[in-house]
């Protein structure tokens, strides 16, 4: 789960990590009331939306001046950004972050993920902070610093200090980087957070570290922990499609192509988009419906992916183990009676009840494509699109 810049902030200014002082706006008027209470000349206006790259596609806008902040919140809100993150739609911008200006010497970047290679939280920082570090990593990924840290020793000094000096930091400023790391891993850790990222991290004029930019998504998996971060979620900046198929405990992720897959098992759903693009196709998402799926979530999975406009076809393959392929084939039925099943629908079925999953289909009268095997299955969804088309 993503959320907001000043969500980030607000959680990790909990830990003591140095913010800049800011407020949220969702009129010009709030963001003028928001620039006078925190004073000064200068102010950031950021529009936020969960993508990043917000800065290249004018969605952080400098003000000096209580009119220029006015202007700048009404440019943004209610304005569609789009960015290299949010793909040709973009993101509808609901509200504006206003964040008192900064003295910023240097731009630095620093991030907290989980590496899966080595199984470790990993502390990732570079010199170069800002817009371009995509295109830093690209073009100079020795300049990107990764430190792995022991999960039974957990962070020490040691990582902030080495990661002060390969950034050039001196004198009171390595104890900065010390005293930032650590309160940065304390929040990832007890917040069960997948990424904390931190671009820019600013080294001010004063050689103070600020967090002028924040990134934080959680582990799914443990919100149940965390019912104030679960809060925060914002349903708006989800895919609604994602977003229904969390409701039903199914795992849904949209993809680029045209080919609908319905799968049971994180594995074998992996292994169909490969085969998918071996055989020429693209799939249109991942979705595992789970080894304990039930007819009606079977019917949500089929009706999630008949709402994809992009779906030219469906395959779906099912290995019965606790998963029983006769409730696969009663879901798949009452879902293409249900719905107007327009497209091409391939099934291989192999497993438990797999005999009655396929007299239950071969009986309902639906134009079904049956499969033999995962290979004819790839092959037939892969044709049935060519031939759609």
């Amino acid at each position: 789960m993503d959320i907001h810049e000043y969500q980030a902030k607000d959680l990790l200014a909990k830990f003591g990590v140095p913010i800049p002082k800011g407020a949220v706006a969702y009129t010009a008027a709030e963001a003028v009331a928001a620039a006078e209470r925190l004073g000064g000349t200068l102010w950031a206006v950021k529009a936020q939306i969960h993508a990043g790259g917000r800065g290249k596609a004018g969605g952080v806008k400098l003000a000096r001046s209580h009119e220029e902040v006015a202007a700048a919140a009404r440019a943004l809100i209610g304005r569609k950004l789009v960015t290299h993150q949010t793909g040709p739609d973009g993101r509808d911008v609901k509200r504006v972050y206003v964040e008192a200006g900064c003295d910023i010497a240097r731009e630095l970047y620093l991030a907290l993920s989980v590496d899966r290679g080595s199984g470790r939280i990993t502390l990732i920082g570079a010199g170069e902070g800002g817009m371009d570090i995509e295109e830093l990593a690209a073009r100079a990924p020795d300049k990107i610093l990764r430190l792995h840290i022991d999960p039974a020793a957990g962070l020490m000094p040691f990582h902030g200090r080495e990661l002060a000096f390969e950034l050039g930091l001196k004198g009171r400023q390595v104890a900065a980087m010390v005293a930032f790391v650590g309160a940065l891993y304390r929040a990832f850790t007890e917040l069960d957070a997948a990424l904390v990222e931190i671009n820019p991290l600013v080294l001010t004029g004063a050689g103070d570290l600020v967090a002028l930019d924040a990134k934080l998504s959680f582990d799914d998996n443990a919100l149940f922990r965390h019912p104030e971060v679960e809060a925060l979620r914002d349903e708006a900046e989800e895919d609604p499609i994602e977003l229904e198929a969390g409701r039903h405990a199914l795992n849904y992720v949209k993809l680029d192509g045209n080919i609908g897959c319905m799968v049971n098992g994180a594995g074998l759903a992996m292994a169909t988009m490969d085969i998918i693009k071996l055989y020429g196709g693209s799939p249109a998402n991942f979705l595992d419906v789970g080894g304990g799926a039930t007819k009606e979530r079977v019917t949500v999975a089929f009706k999630l992916i008949l709402s994809d406009p992009n779906v030219e076809a469906i395959l779906v393959n099912i290995f019965g183990g606790i998963m029983r392929c006769d409730v696969i084939a009663e879901g798949i039925v009452a879902a293409a009676r249900e719905v107007n099943l327009h497209v091409p629908l391939v099934v291989r079925l192999e497993g438990t009840n797999v005999e009655l999953g396929r007299r239950i289909m071969s009986q309902s009268g639906l134009p079904l494509i049956a499969a033999e095997n995962f290979e004819d299955a790839a092959k037939k969804v892969v044709a049935a699109v060519e031939e759609a088309g």
